[in-house]
């Protein structure tokens, strides 16, 4: 039998970026996936603050150099990748010169949001996919982790629902206590929309803010993971309304064989 694929998409991984809930579960997961016989790939923002040369990130030339359009706007996409040795396990990374070199991940020094963070995740989630569509690699399972993934399952289930490489994809959404402040730039749901994208479809989005962004993730995904002891209440309440498969929160000594149950319970 053909070993299952799990595509992870992350918002933040450790060592690269700090230990937190998230990163910890971004690094561990993958490892602990694999170590149970499935495939995997793994994805996250090529932050800034990263740093490539203690990290060893090398461009891997054959995967860079498209054009990502948003906004009527060219933004050439590059891939980088590193090896965590010791878990037998690459990363790659979405890189941009406009998006991803300031120092910072999210919100400058003042503790202020970057203005373009929309763009930022609308070119985080495009690069992760047509990457993996140029390793063309079919996924079974799609997990992302943290709100800035959030447009992946959009992505999947509506502009690549009918490439053969996602047509099966089941997609995870794990909601994390990560919360951001102001609502995104007006206009992201005009930068948001491709073939295949209505704007029914992002109607939720009119105001972008954390709980709006979330619940479309969670509309596009076949199942969710509460991954943070306490999260939006909001959306703890939009959860329980969804018609589809939940797993609630668990410590993070127990987390990955029940994560690998339900992965298996959901392509079965």
């Amino acid at each position: 039998m053909e070993n299952k694929k799990v595509l992870f998409v992350s918002q933040e991984i450790t060592p690269y970026l700090p230990e937190n809930e998230m990163s910890r579960i971004g690094r561990y997961l993958p490892q602990g996936i694999q170590e149970k016989g499935k495939e995997i790939r793994t994805f996250m923002p090529k932050f800034g603050c990263i740093k490539e040369r203690r990290n060893q990130l090398h461009e891997v030339i054959r995967l860079s150099g498209m054009n990502v359009i948003i906004d009527d706007s060219d933004h050439p996409l590059i891939i980088k990748v590193a090896s965590i040795q010791s878990a037998r396990m690459q990363v790659y990374f979405i890189d941009n010169e406009d998006y991803f070199q300031r120092k910072f991940i999210l919100s400058d020094k003042k503790g202020e949001d970057f203005s373009d963070n929309d763009e930022r995740a609308v070119f985080f989630a495009r690069g992760v996919l047509e990457t993996v569509k140029k390793l063309r690699w079919a996924p079974d399972i799609v997990h992302c982790h943290g709100w800035f993934t959030s447009l992946v399952p959009l992505y999947i289930k509506k502009s690549y629902a009918d490439d053969p490489l996602f047509s099966n994809s089941v997609v995870v959404f794990s909601v994390y206590d990560n919360e951001f402040k102001n609502s995104l730039d007006p206009s992201f749901g005009k930068k948001l929309l491709l073939e295949g994208i209505t704007k029914d479809d992002i109607k939720i989005i009119d105001d972008a803010n954390y709980l709006n962004l979330s619940k479309l993730a969670i509309e596009n995904s076949d199942a969710v993971i509460i991954g943070s002891k306490k999260i939006n209440s909001g959306l703890e309440t939009f959860i329980n309304k969804r018609d589809i498969p939940v797993l609630n929160y668990l410590n993070e000594e127990e987390y990955i064989n029940i994560y690998s149950d339900f992965y298996d319970k959901l392509i079965s």
